[in-house]
């Protein structure tokens, strides 16, 4: 496997910030019908799921990358519920409901193989490579 140097690289931030741009029409969509604080809970959502891939990679620790890839696993989590209530309250179709909420179930089992993986590594991270 190829030794991956920046976040920009891995695949699920990749997939994040795809997901990402979708959700900026949509939370504009929100906004046209005053639905505010809805459109700010799903930037907020989206955007969170890269910004803790990064910041996880960031901190140059297996374990604390692990942890915050959990949280980003959560976000998109709470992203999908949010779908839900955009095809609920007919912002979106059944077709754009699917092809979103397909992304972001791939970006959620990409991100649990992604820390299944870095569970079985032994590789400490930068931060502890020294530390006994």
């Amino acid at each position: 496997m190829a030794t991956i140097l920046k976040f920009e690289e891995l695949e699920i931030w990749q997939l994040a910030k795809e997901i990402y741009k979708l959700i900026v029409p949509l939370a504009e969509k929100l906004r046209k019908n005053k639905d505010y604080r809805f459109a700010e809970q799903m930037k907020s959502s989206s955007g969170s799921v890269m910004d803790n891939i990064a910041e996880g990679f960031e901190r140059s620790s297996r374990l604390e990358f692990i942890n915050s890839l959990g949280i980003a696993k959560g976000e998109t989590g709470e992203l999908k519920s949010q779908l839900h209530r955009c095809k609920i309250d007919g912002y979106l179709h059944e077709e754009e409901f699917s092809d979103l909420y397909q992304k972001a179930e791939t970006l959620s089992s990409k991100t649990a193989s992604f820390m299944n993986y870095l569970n079985s590594s032994t590789h400490k991270g930068l931060k502890f490579k020294d530390r006994q």
